[in-house]
C-alpha cells in the first residue's frame, strides 16, 4: 500500500513539473512577442516632435497586429493546454514529446510573428506560409494530443467525455486550417486576407457554438 501511495504521488509530482515547464515556456514566449516591436526612434532634434513619433507609430500598425492576433493565439493554445491537462491523471513518455513538439511551436511564435508583421503588407509570400506553418505544427500537435489521451486503451484522463474529445480535436485542426485558406488568399487579395487572423477568434467562437451547447446542456444532465 505504502509502494503503492509512493508511486502515485511521485506520478503526480511528475506531472506537475511537465505542466509547470509548459506554463513557463508560454509566459516566456507571449512575453517576447512585444518585444519584437521596436520603440520608434529620432535620427535628428528635428525629428523629435509628436508628428514624426506619431507617424513612427503609424508604421508599425502591421507589427502591432501582428502582436495582438500571436497573443491572442498564444494565449488560446495555453487555455487549450490548461484545460487539456485538466484530464490528465497519468502521463507517458510520447505524451511528453508530443508535449515538447508543442512548446516548439509556441517559443517558434515570436520569431514567426515578428517575420510575418514586418512583411504582412509588402506581397510576399514566404512570411505567410512560415506564420501559416507555425500556426499548422501547433494546431495539428494539439490534435494528435487529444486523440491521443483520450484514446480509452490508455487510461490517460478522468471526466474527459467522447464529446469533450471530439469537440477539442475538431477545434484543434480548424485553426491551422483557417490560415491555410489565409495563405491562398492572401496570393490573389493581401487586403482581404490580412483581416483572417485578426478574425480567427470571432470564427472559431461562431463555427463551434453549437457544439459548445451541447456539451453544457450534456453537462447540466
Amino acid at each position: 500500500m505504502g509502494k503503492q501511495l509512493h508511486n502515485e504521488l511521485r506520478k503526480e509530482f511528475q506531472l506537475e513539473r511537465l505542466i509547470l515547464f509548459s506554463d513557463a515556456v508560454f509566459a516566456i514566449a507571449i512575453t517576447l512577442l512585444v518585444l519584437e516591436i521596436k520603440v520608434p526612434e529620432a535620427a535628428t532634434k528635428d525629428e523629435l516632435n509628436d508628428t514624426h513619433l506619431l507617424n513612427a507609430l503609424g508604421d508599425r500598425i502591421p507589427q502591432f497586429a501582428g502582436f495582438i492576433v500571436s497573443f491572442l493565439l498564444i494565449g488560446q493554445y495555453w487555455i487549450v493546454h490548461h484545460r487539456m491537462f485538466s484530464f490528465v491523471k497519468n502521463y507517458t513518455n510520447s505524451l511528453i514529446w508530443l508535449n515538447l513538439f508543442y512548446l516548439f511551436g509556441v517559443v517558434l511564435m515570436p520569431f514567426s510573428t515578428a517575420f510575418y508583421s514586418d512583411f504582412v503588407t509588402n506581397g510576399v509570400m514566404t512570411p505567410i506560409i512560415f506564420y501559416s506553418a507555425n500556426i499548422c505544427i501547433l494546431g495539428f500537435v494539439s490534435f494528435f494530443m487529444w486523440k491521443y489521451i483520450s484514446n480509452p486503451k490508455r487510461d490517460m484522463t478522468e471526466n474527459l467525455t467522447p464529446l469533450h474529445a471530439k469537440y477539442f480535436s475538431y477545434r484543434a485542426l480548424t485553426v491551422p486550417f483557417l490560415f491555410i485558406i489565409f495563405t491562398f488568399v492572401y496570393w490573389f487579395r493581401p487586403d482581404i486576407a490580412f483581416w483572417i487572423p485578426v478574425s480567427t477568434p470571432f470564427l472559431l467562437r461562431i463555427i463551434y457554438h453549437p457544439m459548445r451547447k451541447k456539451i453544457l446542456n450534456a453537462s447540466n444532465q
